[in-house]
């Protein structure tokens, strides 16, 4: 079992080794390589499998009782300053890394079927294998430091695959808002890391948190200082967990192709932010101005991202902000100090979420011939319904989806969801609250979303619906969304009058994806919490907690109960149409409008960052205009006066230098003689 160990730098190694054979083949072959796609596919697919099979292996180690492992090597030393690299193996590490490689691996065989008529087919094979190992790296990561070095290459993988169908304008805006957005919350995690280096001399994890709460305790430094450094470490996973006000970048990325979206949303990028929270945690539970600052964020995000999402008509950018909401959960109990509910939320939340987002993805493959490749109508819920008689796998299993978010027994999403709150009711009943109305909002929402697109009867068909959504959708063109097919048939005539199941490709990770959504929160019931045995915040003492079956059923039945409301709001208005969602918005305009219009935050930055920073540089730019370039081209004009006129003084000629100098003496002696 050692030797499992010693070996276990390969897992981030293998997928990277894929990405690199195909990249290389793609430079220096480039038509070659492209034309063997599915010797590409199976050899990037195989060195993830081979990752996912020692990722369950180790995890089984640890779950057997096999000790923490370290191994690390001197990558730089000056003088007193030692900084190591190598890679650790914990519980939250062997849990991570079966997360990302089950999910990945599923994505990959799902991209086989989605991208396969997509020009770029190799070309996102490799990405999606570079961003897999980015984000392997980043799990084992022993320090601060390398943990850093893979945040970063997460961040350029995700600008990769989110501008991937660059030629288009929105994609290319996309993927520089989420780089640039990222840029804002990593700059705050570089001014964290150096004053917490500054302050403890050390990038490891544990000995950070032991020597800062000894610094505070003596007084050396400042409670204060303590935890602005420990904020602006939190700025990082801010903006890589969208969370407010960081989060606006989320929903553009749905410019990407719907496997990204599901890799982003479910078990890479927006899970790098928790995970940091998580392996920060000695530093930040020592300091309640900073945790009580990630409890608020998370809550704050995750009722801004369920009241958003309310009003959302694409079906991807919906789950977007469901996302976004669902990640404020996670924070949220961060903040609270309930590091394995958290934890347990990321897990079943990474499953039910990459499922529901790869059978948006089948949603809008269907759809795709009936409507055409314009996301406008593509993607659109108010052209789809009843689905579910012409996609009956996919509609089965997001509904399995749909349950499991919404918090509704057995599937996972109670347990874990339900621990949450139950934490977050012990630490804050204010924080509660909030947790609980977004409960009820993400049931509503969500089942707005299944009821409007399986339910019913089928809209695609409607000229009129069609040509309401292409006169709303004109002023962005033909910026497609999720074009996977073809980038210049946004008018292509219908194949199809209905949409048919995707291929077994597709259905497939589906299936597979479906049963953890239902089970995986098994092993963290209150009854016996294998998860919470397991996953224990480093450093804890373990508490014999009783178990009390009224306070469980009164705090489950609650959150069960506001789920069920949310539930039969969303049937009367989109199932049974008993309601007229329109009329209600009428009678509420302008809380229709905050939520429609994404509460103006993104208005908000346009007009001060975006226009407002335009202006300065534009002022800036008159500046160096006017006076910098205005500075330079007078020296240069008066050197060059100067020179012209010299030149008529330099003729060679004797008899001239020496009348210049009779002048000059006669000046000298009338101005001295009239003295």
């Amino acid at each position: 079992m050692e030797t499992l160990y010693e070996y276990a730098w390969l897992i981030p190694v293998f997928p990277l080794a894929g990405a690199m054979l195909v990249g290389l083949g793609l430079i220096s072959l480039n038509k070659f390589t492209n034309g063997l796609r599915d010797l590409n596919a199976v050899l990037i697919i195989s060195l993830m499998g081979a990752a996912m099979v020692m990722s369950f292996a180790i995890l089984n180690s640890q779950f057997q009782g096999h000790p923490t492992y370290i191994r690390s090597f001197e990558w730089a030393s000056a003088g007193n300053f030692h900084l190591n690299m190598g890679y650790t193996i914990d519980h939250l590490t062997s849990l991570m890394l079966v997360i990302v490689t089950t999910v990945a691996m599923l994505v990959m065989i799902y991209t086989h079927g989605y991208m396969s008529h997509d020009p770029g087919y190799v070309r996102f094979y490799a990405y999606l294998s570079l961003f897999s190992s980015s984000m392997l790296g980043l799990v084992i990561s022993p320090n601060l430091v390398q943990v850093y070095i893979f945040w970063e290459l997460v961040g350029m993988c995700s600008y990769l695959l989110i501008g991937f169908w660059y030629d288009r304008k929105a994609a290319a805006d996309a993927c520089q808002k989420a780089f640039v957005t990222n840029r804002v919350g990593d700059f705050g995690l570089l001014l964290g890391m150096l004053g917490l280096y500054w302050a403890t001399g050390s990038f490891d994890f544990q000995i950070m948190g032991d020597r800062l709460q000894e610094l505070v305790a003596s007084g050396a430094i400042g409670g204060g200082l303590a935890a602005l450094f420990a904020i602006l470490v939190f700025m990082g996973p801010v903006a890589k967990s969208a969370q407010f006000p960081l989060h606006v970048w989320l929903p553009d990325a749905m410019e990407g192709p719907t496997p990204i979206s599901a890799l982003i949303h479910a078990a890479t990028m927006v899970a790098a932010g928790v995970f940091l929270i998580a392996r920060m945690y000695p530093v930040f539970e020592g300091i309640p101005t900073a945790m009580d600052t990630i409890a608020w964020t998370g809550a704050v995000t995750a009722f801004l991202g369920a009241s958003i999402a309310i009003t959302q008509n694409d079906i991807k950018k919906g789950l977007a902000y469901s996302t976004m909401s669902q990640l404020g959960y996670m924070v949220m109990a961060m903040g609270v100090g309930a590091y394995s509910a958290g934890l347990f939320h990321l897990m079943t939340h990474a499953y039910f979420k990459a499922m529901m987002f790869l059978g948006s993805g089948s949603v809008i493959h269907g759809m795709e011939d009936v409507v055409g490749h314009n996301p406008a109508l593509a993607q659109d819920m108010r052209l789809m319904g009843g689905l579910r008689k012409h996609m009956p796998i996919t509609a089965s299993t997001f509904f399995i989806g749909t349950l499991a978010i919404s918090g509704i027994p057995p599937f996972a999403g109670f347990w874990s969801k339900d621990e949450i709150l139950g934490a977050t009711y012990a630490a804050n009943p204010l924080l509660w609250g909030v947790g609980f109305l977004t409960a009820g909002v993400t049931a509503f929402y969500m089942f707005r979303m299944y009821f409007s697109t399986f339910e019913g009867s089928f809209r695609g068909n409607d000229k009129q619906i069609r040509q309401q959504l292409l006169a709303a959708a004109r002023p962005s063109g033909a910026d497609a969304h999720d074009d996977h097919t073809s980038h210049d048939d946004a008018h292509s005539p219908n194949h199809a009058a209905f949409p048919h199941e995707s291929p077994w490709s597709m259905t497939l990770p589906l299936v597979i994806l479906a049963v953890p959504s239902a089970l995986i929160g098994l092993v963290g019931t209150p009854f016996n919490n294998y998860f919470e045995a397991f996953i224990s915040a480093p450093g804890a003492v373990e508490v014999a907690h009783e178990f009390d079956l009224n306070e469980f059923l009164v705090m489950a039945g609650s959150s069960v109960g506001i789920g069920l409301i949310g539930i039969t709001l969303a049937s009367l208005m989109y199932l049974s149409r008993k309601i007229d969602p329109s009329a209600i918005a009428s009678k509420i305009p302008d809380l229709y409008n905050l939520s429609l219009n994404k509460w103006y935050i993104d208005d908000i930055y346009n007009s001060v960052f975006v226009i407002g920073l335009r202006r300065v540089a534009r002022q800036v730019m008159e500046v160096d205009y006017r006076v910098v370039d205005g500075a330079v081209n007078l020296t240069g004009l008066a050197t060059l006066l100067g020179g012209e006129g010299l030149k008529y003084l330099e003729t060679g000629r004797a008899q001239n230098y020496a009348l210049i100098v009779f002048g000059a003496v006669l000046g000298l002696v009338i101005v001295f003689g009239m003295n």
